[in-house]
């Protein structure tokens, strides 16, 4: 049986949120070992001067925790 666990992870990127997504992933793998899924959550973008300056990403991190 595999212990699990999930933490929450806000994620931005100047150019996609697939890139958004890659870095809420390099981020917590820094700290983080045995990272088995990503679940987003929302999706939300900033505009500036009627373009899209910023993708955002709310997501849920899974992770196999070791005995």
């Amino acid at each position: 049986m595999a212990i699990l666990k999930v933490i929450e992870v806000l994620s931005n990127s100047s150019t996609s949120w697939e890139d958004a997504a890659q870095n809420a992933v390099i981020e917590a793998s820094k700290t983080i070992k045995h990272i088995t899924s990503v679940n987003i959550n929302n999706q939300s973008l900033t505009v500036k001067d009627g373009r899209v300056d910023e993708y955002r990403l709310n997501v849920k991190i899974t992770f196999a925790v070791k005995k």
